[in-house]
């Protein structure tokens, strides 16, 4: 991995004298921009501690300074596209305020320099592999798990890849090209979602409607939570920009005698019809009485090994019944689907949508966040297994909902008092620790932290900053 990235957001760092300039009698902006500030801070020291000429070291140390053999999952790597998005947006926004051009002028293209540079070393995850699907069979060039030795070597057969995997990536490659208008980012999301919804299970039931979801992966036939709500904004997303305008797409589905045929579309109105479908099968499967959401649909008939059958001679993908909502609650699968919802009403004024977002916001509040548990008034959230990033996600969606429902802006506050919180008291070479109010071990040689949560908290600071910025100006 190239040292460039590191050396520019050192000279972005550099220009932090600007957090002091215009606008900074005024509170919520000096707040942003201090929570700039701490987001390029954050993601430089990732860079310089978990990227190196092999790839990027899952764990590193920040007390013994060692770095792990281990090389980060495709889904730890986005998490470095996610978090330099984000502080793309939050520099966007000052900008477009007027609040602080020189800072734009100065980094905006640097870090767009980064973005590119990680990109292209996102090829090392790609390769090739031909997949049978419900209703074709077709080589695909896809994100597999692991990091392969060459760019496009990745193994991604089967259980090698994943659909959320592609998900994440296909959410950051569409903010990245609304950021930066470059259209290669664009071409590859639709790309990517084109494989996604081919996994989605489009066989019918007895009634002649569609079973729906997506399996996990094309190797596995449990339909997760994390495999489909994360798809329903990009998809509002791309329903957007093509809004308007008469680009068309062609998509395959399953008559009612089983024959698989093709249609074309609006590619606005296709890209909107699967979201509504995907938020649609979530909420009747995955959503619990408590309001927040099972880990996946389970119970597989007869067993959860992929099943094909033979129409007219053609070999596809078998559904696979699936009996049971199993699985523990997390934060992230609240929080895709607070998103998707929020979106889903801008799109469509379907005040059903907003109705929902605000009734998993506070659920999802409700369960995950308990005041005092760690220390007096400040809320705890869960931090076991990969929940730092989980609980990231749920944040992003309190703040998009948070423009017209004031209490989502209240859980905001409880992510902006945690962070800083850990930075007055915890920050050691640049690194916060993976409990953000316990702090570090007292074993040095226990604290070992994911590169992931490094980029995840850094993503948070800019997202907090760029909600302090519009909260006052944007309305759904």
């Amino acid at each position: 991995m190239t040292k460039i990235p590191t050396i520019l957001l050192f000279l972005c760092l550099a220009l932090s004298p600007l957090f002091a300039g215009n606008g900074a009698s005024e509170d919520e902006t000096a707040q942003a921009k201090e929570n700039i500030r701490k987001s390029i801070a954050l993601i430089d020291s990732a860079m310089s501690h978990h990227f190196k000429d092999s790839g990027i070291a899952r764990y590193y140390n920040p007390y013994t300074n060692a770095i792990s053999d281990e090389t980060a999952s495709v889904w730890m790597y986005t998490s470095a596209i996610e978090a330099v998005n984000a502080n793309l947006h939050a520099i966007s926004t000052l900008k477009q305020q007027g609040k602080s051009e020189a800072f734009y002028n100065q980094c905006f293209k640097r870090y767009v320099k980064l973005l590119g540079e990680l990109y292209k070393n996102l090829d090392f995850y790609a390769g090739t592999f031909t997949l049978t699907s419900y209703t074709q069979t077709k080589e695909w060039t896809v994100y597999g798990v692991d990091r392969g030795k060459s760019k496009g070597t990745a193994r991604v057969e089967g259980i090698y890849n994943v659909y959320d995997d592609q998900q994440w990536l296909i959410r950051e490659m569409i903010e990245s090209y609304r950021l930066t208008g470059n259209k290669k980012y664009l071409s590859e999301a639709e790309y990517l979602s084109e494989y996604v919804l081919d996994g989605w299970d489009c066989s019918l039931d007895e009634n002649a409607e569609e079973h729906g979801g997506i399996t996990w992966g094309p190797g596995y036939t449990t339909k997760h939570a994390c495999s489909n709500a994360p798809m329903i904004s990009p998809l509002v997303w791309l329903h957007q920009l093509y809004k308007g305008k008469n680009d068309k797409i062609t998509y395959r589905y399953i008559d009612e005698n089983g024959n698989r045929k093709t249609a074309t579309q609006k590619k606005s109105e296709y890209y909107l019809a699967y979201a509504e479908k995907i938020y649609a099968w979530q909420k009747k499967h995955l959503l619990r009485k408590d309001g927040v959401f099972h880990d996946m649909l389970g119970g597989c008939v007869p067993d959860c090994k992929v099943a094909y059958e033979s129409v007219n001679g053609t070999t596809y993908r078998k559904h696979t019944p699936l009996t049971e909502a199993v699985g523990k609650a997390h934060t992230y699968n609240s929080g895709t689907m607070i998103s998707g919802a929020t979106d889903l009403f801008l799109a469509t004024q379907n005040s059903q949508y907003f109705e929902d977002a605000i009734k998993m916001s506070r659920a999802s509040f409700g369960y995950f966040a308990v005041l005092g548990a760690t220390i007096p008034q400040h809320y705890t959230y869960p931090s076991d297994g990969f929940s730092n990033w989980f609980n990231g996600v749920l944040m992003r969606s309190y703040a998009e909902l948070s423009p017209s429902f004031s209490d989502a802006g209240k859980y905001l506050d409880s992510f902006q008092q945690n962070l800083d919180y850990a930075y007055a008291h915890f920050l050691h070479r640049g690194v916060l620790p993976p409990n953000l109010l316990s702090g570090w071990k007292a074993d040095m040689g226990r604290n070992k932290t994911e590169g992931m949560f490094s980029f995840t908290f850094a993503g948070e600071y800019a997202v907090l900053a760029r909600h302090l910025l519009i909260k006052k100006i944007n309305t759904i």
